[in-house]
Protein backbone atom coordinates (compact mmCIF):
# COMPACT_ATOMS: atom_id res chain seq x y z
CA UNK A 1 0.00 0.00 0.00
CA UNK A 2 0.82 3.05 -1.56
CA UNK A 3 2.15 6.05 1.76
CA UNK A 4 -0.21 8.73 1.75
CA UNK A 5 2.38 11.10 3.27
CA UNK A 6 6.54 10.88 2.51
CA UNK A 7 9.14 11.99 4.23
CA UNK A 8 12.93 12.32 3.76
CA UNK A 9 15.60 14.47 4.80
CA UNK A 10 18.16 15.70 1.81
CA UNK A 11 21.68 16.31 1.68
CA UNK A 12 21.39 19.97 3.27
CA UNK A 13 19.31 18.84 5.87
CA UNK A 14 16.27 20.21 4.68
CA UNK A 15 12.93 17.78 5.78
CA UNK A 16 10.08 17.52 3.01
CA UNK A 17 7.24 16.35 3.73
CA UNK A 18 4.63 15.20 0.51
CA UNK A 19 1.14 15.24 0.52
CA UNK A 20 0.91 11.94 -1.73
CA UNK A 21 -3.00 11.06 -2.53
CA UNK A 22 -2.39 12.30 -6.43
CA UNK A 23 -5.79 10.40 -7.48
CA UNK A 24 -7.60 11.92 -4.11
CA UNK A 25 -6.00 15.47 -5.07
CA UNK A 26 -4.22 14.74 -1.42
CA UNK A 27 -7.72 15.05 0.37
CA UNK A 28 -7.05 13.64 4.16
CA UNK A 29 -8.42 11.45 6.58
CA UNK A 30 -7.83 10.86 10.11
CA UNK A 31 -5.10 7.99 8.58
CA UNK A 32 -3.13 10.76 6.73
CA UNK A 33 -3.92 13.56 9.90
CA UNK A 34 -2.12 11.16 11.89
CA UNK A 35 0.77 10.36 9.78
CA UNK A 36 0.88 14.43 9.16
CA UNK A 37 1.53 15.16 13.20
CA UNK A 38 4.05 11.99 13.48
CA UNK A 39 6.11 13.24 10.51
CA UNK A 40 5.87 16.86 11.91
CA UNK A 41 6.94 15.77 15.81
CA UNK A 42 9.88 13.79 14.09
CA UNK A 43 10.89 17.03 12.01
CA UNK A 44 10.49 19.14 15.00
CA UNK A 45 12.75 16.64 17.13
CA UNK A 46 15.76 16.52 15.08
CA UNK A 47 18.33 18.87 15.90
CA UNK A 48 19.89 18.58 12.53
CA UNK A 49 16.86 19.74 10.57
CA UNK A 50 17.36 22.89 9.16
CA UNK A 51 14.21 23.87 7.33
CA UNK A 52 10.50 22.18 6.37
CA UNK A 53 8.88 22.30 2.68
CA UNK A 54 5.48 20.55 2.84
CA UNK A 55 4.41 19.77 -1.02
CA UNK A 56 2.06 17.42 -2.66
CA UNK A 57 2.31 15.06 -5.60
CA UNK A 58 -0.36 15.69 -8.66
CA UNK A 59 -2.10 18.19 -9.82
CA UNK A 60 -3.76 19.76 -6.63
CA UNK A 61 -1.97 20.83 -3.58
CA UNK A 62 -5.15 19.19 -1.78
CA UNK A 63 -8.73 19.22 -1.97
CA UNK A 64 -9.45 19.04 1.78
CA UNK A 65 -11.25 17.17 3.91
CA UNK A 66 -11.84 13.41 1.98
CA UNK A 67 -15.24 12.60 0.79
CA UNK A 68 -15.48 9.07 2.68
CA UNK A 69 -13.93 10.69 6.01
CA UNK A 70 -16.79 13.20 5.76
CA UNK A 71 -19.28 10.37 5.27
CA UNK A 72 -17.99 8.37 8.06
CA UNK A 73 -17.98 11.99 10.66
CA UNK A 74 -21.93 12.21 9.46
CA UNK A 75 -22.03 9.24 11.66
CA UNK A 76 -19.92 10.09 14.55
CA UNK A 77 -21.51 11.22 17.79
CA UNK A 78 -20.45 14.53 19.33
CA UNK A 79 -18.18 13.31 21.44
CA UNK A 80 -16.56 11.07 19.08
CA UNK A 81 -16.60 14.33 16.33
CA UNK A 82 -14.73 16.27 19.30
CA UNK A 83 -11.92 13.87 19.83
CA UNK A 84 -11.26 13.72 15.39
CA UNK A 85 -11.41 17.30 15.36
CA UNK A 86 -9.39 17.50 17.87
CA UNK A 87 -6.87 15.26 15.99
CA UNK A 88 -7.14 17.88 13.13
CA UNK A 89 -6.33 20.79 15.53
CA UNK A 90 -3.05 19.07 16.95
CA UNK A 91 -1.54 18.39 13.58
CA UNK A 92 -2.10 21.67 12.07
CA UNK A 93 -0.66 23.40 15.73
CA UNK A 94 2.62 21.07 15.59
CA UNK A 95 2.86 22.55 11.99
CA UNK A 96 2.73 26.03 12.97
CA UNK A 97 4.93 25.85 16.11
CA UNK A 98 7.55 23.86 14.65
CA UNK A 99 11.07 25.71 15.67
CA UNK A 100 12.49 25.58 12.01
CA UNK A 101 11.24 27.44 9.04
CA UNK A 102 8.34 25.91 7.00
CA UNK A 103 7.77 26.50 3.33
CA UNK A 104 4.27 25.22 1.69
CA UNK A 105 4.92 24.74 -2.31
CA UNK A 106 1.50 25.20 -3.49
CA UNK A 107 -0.06 24.09 -6.62
CA UNK A 108 -3.29 23.50 -8.26
CA UNK A 109 -6.01 23.64 -6.07
CA UNK A 110 -6.04 24.31 -2.03
CA UNK A 111 -9.13 24.03 -0.62
CA UNK A 112 -10.86 23.55 2.96
CA UNK A 113 -8.26 22.48 5.17
CA UNK A 114 -5.81 22.87 2.74
CA UNK A 115 -5.62 26.38 3.31
CA UNK A 116 -5.45 25.71 7.10
CA UNK A 117 -1.90 23.90 6.47
CA UNK A 118 -1.10 26.70 3.97
CA UNK A 119 -1.55 29.29 6.67
CA UNK A 120 0.39 27.16 9.16
CA UNK A 121 3.48 27.43 7.23
CA UNK A 122 5.90 30.66 7.98
CA UNK A 123 6.22 31.19 3.68
CA UNK A 124 4.23 29.57 1.09
CA UNK A 125 5.20 29.83 -2.38
CA UNK A 126 2.09 29.30 -4.80
CA UNK A 127 1.70 28.69 -8.79
CA UNK A 128 0.19 31.74 -10.69
CA UNK A 129 -2.56 28.76 -11.57
CA UNK A 130 -3.43 27.54 -8.25
CA UNK A 131 -6.49 28.26 -6.26
CA UNK A 132 -7.97 28.86 -3.10
CA UNK A 133 -11.32 28.35 -0.94
CA UNK A 134 -12.83 28.09 2.03
CA UNK A 135 -15.34 25.81 1.07
CA UNK A 136 -16.62 24.44 4.38
CA UNK A 137 -19.91 26.72 4.50
CA UNK A 138 -21.16 24.80 0.93
CA UNK A 139 -21.68 22.30 2.80
CA UNK A 140 -22.99 23.26 6.41
CA UNK A 141 -19.65 23.54 8.14
CA UNK A 142 -17.19 25.91 9.57
CA UNK A 143 -13.77 26.18 9.44
CA UNK A 144 -13.25 26.12 13.01
CA UNK A 145 -10.16 24.08 13.31
CA UNK A 146 -7.91 26.22 10.74
CA UNK A 147 -9.43 29.25 11.48
CA UNK A 148 -6.46 30.80 14.26
CA UNK A 149 -4.44 30.38 11.47
CA UNK A 150 -5.88 31.89 8.69
CA UNK A 151 -7.79 34.69 10.49
CA UNK A 152 -3.93 35.31 11.49
CA UNK A 153 -2.33 34.96 7.64
CA UNK A 154 -5.31 36.86 5.83
CA UNK A 155 -6.80 39.07 8.65
CA UNK A 156 -10.06 39.39 10.59
CA UNK A 157 -11.60 41.60 7.58
CA UNK A 158 -10.95 39.69 5.06
CA UNK A 159 -11.53 36.10 6.74
CA UNK A 160 -15.53 37.44 7.83
CA UNK A 161 -15.45 37.49 3.78
CA UNK A 162 -14.49 34.08 2.81
CA UNK A 163 -15.45 32.14 5.22
CA UNK A 164 -18.61 33.37 4.90
CA UNK A 165 -19.39 33.29 0.94
CA UNK A 166 -16.83 30.34 0.16
CA UNK A 167 -15.70 32.00 -2.69
CA UNK A 168 -13.06 30.48 -5.08
CA UNK A 169 -10.01 33.12 -5.44
CA UNK A 170 -6.94 33.42 -7.51
CA UNK A 171 -3.03 32.90 -6.55
CA UNK A 172 -2.99 36.79 -7.09
CA UNK A 173 -5.46 37.69 -4.84
CA UNK A 174 -4.14 35.09 -2.21
CA UNK A 175 -0.98 37.07 -2.53
CA UNK A 176 -2.54 40.48 -2.06
CA UNK A 177 -4.34 38.90 1.13
CA UNK A 178 -1.35 37.35 2.79
CA UNK A 179 -2.05 33.76 2.73
CA UNK A 180 0.50 33.60 -0.29
CA UNK A 181 4.29 34.74 0.25
CA UNK A 182 4.82 35.34 -3.64
CA UNK A 183 3.18 33.73 -6.88
CA UNK A 184 5.13 32.40 -9.19
CA UNK A 185 5.05 30.30 -12.62
CA UNK A 186 4.73 26.36 -12.02
CA UNK A 187 8.00 26.35 -13.66
CA UNK A 188 9.68 28.67 -10.60
CA UNK A 189 8.19 27.04 -7.96
CA UNK A 190 11.35 25.12 -6.88
CA UNK A 191 13.37 27.56 -7.87
CA UNK A 192 11.93 30.18 -5.66
CA UNK A 193 11.94 28.10 -2.64
CA UNK A 194 15.88 26.44 -3.22
CA UNK A 195 16.25 30.70 -2.64
CA UNK A 196 14.97 30.87 -0.23
CA UNK A 197 16.78 27.37 1.47
CA UNK A 198 19.81 29.15 0.39
CA UNK A 199 19.37 32.18 2.51
CA UNK A 200 17.60 30.43 5.62
CA UNK A 201 20.82 27.88 5.51
CA UNK A 202 23.65 31.03 6.19
CA UNK A 203 21.71 32.07 9.02
CA UNK A 204 22.33 30.54 12.65
CA UNK A 205 20.11 27.78 13.32
CA UNK A 206 19.03 28.50 16.82
CA UNK A 207 18.66 32.30 15.98
CA UNK A 208 15.94 31.16 13.21
CA UNK A 209 14.53 29.09 15.45
CA UNK A 210 14.24 32.05 18.21
CA UNK A 211 13.41 34.87 15.54
CA UNK A 212 10.16 32.92 14.52
CA UNK A 213 9.15 32.28 18.12
CA UNK A 214 9.63 36.26 18.57
CA UNK A 215 7.19 36.99 15.61
CA UNK A 216 4.63 35.05 17.68
CA UNK A 217 4.82 36.23 20.58
CA UNK A 218 5.51 39.61 20.21
CA UNK A 219 2.85 39.96 18.07
CA UNK A 220 0.59 40.01 20.83
CA UNK A 221 2.11 41.77 22.94
CA UNK A 222 1.42 45.34 23.84
CA UNK A 223 4.74 47.95 23.03
CA UNK A 224 4.94 48.48 26.90
CA UNK A 225 8.05 49.19 29.45
CA UNK A 226 7.36 45.33 29.98
CA UNK A 227 7.93 44.30 26.30
CA UNK A 228 11.00 46.77 26.32
CA UNK A 229 12.46 44.97 28.99
CA UNK A 230 11.70 41.38 27.95
CA UNK A 231 13.18 41.85 24.46
CA UNK A 232 16.54 43.85 25.72
CA UNK A 233 17.03 40.25 28.02
CA UNK A 234 16.18 38.10 24.82
CA UNK A 235 18.70 39.80 22.67
CA UNK A 236 21.31 39.48 25.76
CA UNK A 237 20.94 35.96 25.79
CA UNK A 238 21.29 35.71 22.25
CA UNK A 239 24.51 37.62 22.27
CA UNK A 240 26.09 36.11 24.71
CA UNK A 241 25.12 32.51 23.39
CA UNK A 242 27.40 30.53 22.30
CA UNK A 243 26.03 30.63 18.50
CA UNK A 244 25.66 34.52 19.26
CA UNK A 245 29.31 34.62 20.18
CA UNK A 246 30.07 32.63 17.03
CA UNK A 247 28.20 34.58 14.39
CA UNK A 248 29.79 37.73 15.86
CA UNK A 249 33.63 36.49 15.77
CA UNK A 250 32.65 35.19 12.18
CA UNK A 251 31.70 39.07 11.38
CA UNK A 252 34.30 40.82 12.61
CA UNK A 253 36.90 38.09 11.39
CA UNK A 254 34.99 38.14 7.50
CA UNK A 255 34.70 34.36 7.60
CA UNK A 256 31.90 32.00 7.27
CA UNK A 257 30.40 31.16 10.18
CA UNK A 258 30.55 27.67 11.37
CA UNK A 259 27.04 26.50 10.40
CA UNK A 260 27.64 27.99 6.93
CA UNK A 261 28.89 25.21 4.07
CA UNK A 262 31.21 26.82 1.94
CA UNK A 263 29.41 26.22 -1.32
CA UNK A 264 26.86 28.10 0.50
CA UNK A 265 28.72 31.15 0.73
CA UNK A 266 27.71 34.14 -1.85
Amino acid sequence: MEQSVIYSVDERNVATVTLNRPEKHNAFDDDMISELTRVFKKAAEDSTVRALILRAEGKSFSAGADLNWMKKMASFTKEQNESDALALAVMLQTLYEMPKPTIARVQGAAFGGAVGLIACCDIAIGSKLSKFCLSEVKIGLIPATISPYVVEAMGTRVSRRYFQTAEVFSARRARRLGLLSESVTEDELDITIDNLLSNILKNGPQAVAKAKSLVQWVSSQEINDSLLSETSKLIAEVRTSEEGQEGLSAFLEKRSASWVEVKNDK
